[in-house]
């Protein structure tokens, strides 16, 4: 008469629940995974990928990570690489935040300099060129990264204007690309508009304050 065994499962019906893959509240980032990533972007784009053919399985296996590395992150492919791109660029530092005009002065200054990164570093320039042609990917920069420096420099004309640094009859958004639009112009519009001037983005705010400052002049007869 034999006796009563539980029957222990072979090894593969065991079953094992996946791991959790949402983020803990609180819990930091890794900035070591996150920088494995951005170079395993970087490798596979100067192997003669494009922006189109990377996959968040290459990027994973590329950087030594999992996919629920990424998603944890970013919810798809196009966040990602719209993040990466972004990292590709000169780190923007903290504003002085001593006047509406040194702050204007620190942007502009970033623009500049990520104007000549976009010049010394192939692999960016390849990137936001190719970020082009990807519609959805394009959308995602744009919103992520343009968008919020965009909203930044609003915020600081806004701030100018509250506080009489700048005159308060032009419209914010207008006084925002004034303000960006020759820096941008030799940053992104053409390359071969000197970028090495340190005091180039000083000499364009200091040219326009002169005649954006406030308060505005009684007209005379």
């Amino acid at each position: 008469m034999g006796t009563d065994r539980q029957a222990t499962p072979s090894t593969d019906q065991l079953t094992v629940d996946p791991p959790c893959t949402a983020p803990r509240r609180g819990r930091p980032r890794s900035e070591a995974a996150e920088l494995a990533i951005q170079h395993a972007v970087e490798r596979l784009m100067a192997e003669g990928g494009t922006l189109g053919d990377l996959t968040i399985e290459g990027v994973a296996q590329a950087a030594g990570v999992g996919k629920a590395t990424i998603y944890r992150r970013w919810p798809n492919k196009d966040a990602m690489l719209a993040d990466m791109i972004d990292r590709l660029d000169e780190p923007a530092e903290p504003l002085p935040g001593t006047s509406v005009r040194d702050d204007l002065v620190a942007v502009l200054d970033y623009m500049r300099r990520r104007g000549l990164a976009k010049r010394s570093r192939w692999v960016l320039k390849m990137a936001l060129e190719q970020m082009h042609t990807t519609p959805a990917l394009k959308e995602a920069y744009f919103t992520r990264v343009i968008g919020r420096r965009r909203q930044q420099l609003l915020d600081l004309v806004r701030r100018g204007i509250a506080n009489g640094e700048l005159r308060a009859d032009i419209d914010p958004a207008l006084l925002a690309e004034m303000l960006s639009g020759a820096m941008l112009s030799r940053a992104v519009l053409y390359d071969d508009r000197p970028l090495d001037d340190p005091e180039l983005a000083a000499t364009i705010v200091d040219s326009l304050l002169e005649g954006l400052g406030g308060p505005v002049p009684s007209a005379t007869r």
